[in-house]
């Protein structure tokens, strides 16, 4: 039976992509859970690959003596995931726009375009112990839905 109460995780992994795929398997949990189909789940998940890929390589640089840290809270009407990494910081406004002719072919720099594609509210702001942490957030199901790219 669906949850109508929002359910939560929090999972900390290593800086290894394999790890991905647990993040993955609890979100898509818990979303299942609260009764969210397919449709709803896909670009989620998408967005968190996404997320959690760019941590682990942008934010951490691959060192796997840091963590990634993702908090994940979902209803049937609202999807939040936060994402943090033990790097550096960086500054989201000097990352090249992907849809520029001088980037199109480039084989990577599509993360952050890919989640606020898929994701009604995605916003970067410096973690508490350093590092960076993401917003992803999706509305479900209600006129608060909005359509891609508004």
């Amino acid at each position: 039976m669906p949850h109508s109460k929002p359910v939560n995780a929090a999972i900390s992994i290593t800086s290894r992509f394999e790890n991905i795929e647990l993040v993955e398997r609890v979100v898509r949990d818990l979303m299942i859970n609260a009764g969210l189909g397919e449709e709803a789940i896909q670009p989620v998940i998408r967005a968190l690959w996404e997320g959690v890929a760019n941590a682990i390589r942008h934010g951490n640089r691959g060192e796997l003596d840091r963590r990634v840290e993702i908090e994940a809270t979902v209803s049937p009407v609202l999807v939040r995931i936060l994402i943090t990494d033990q790097g550096n910081g960086f500054d989201v406004a000097s990352v090249p726009d992907p849809t520029s002719a001088e980037n199109l072919l480039k084989p990577s720099g599509r993360g952050i375009f890919i989640m606020r594609q898929l994701m009604d509210r995605v916003e970067f702001s410096r973690a508490s112990g350093g590092g960076t942490t993401v917003v992803l957030e999706r509305h479900l199901g209600t006129t608060e839905r909005r359509e891609v790219g508004s």
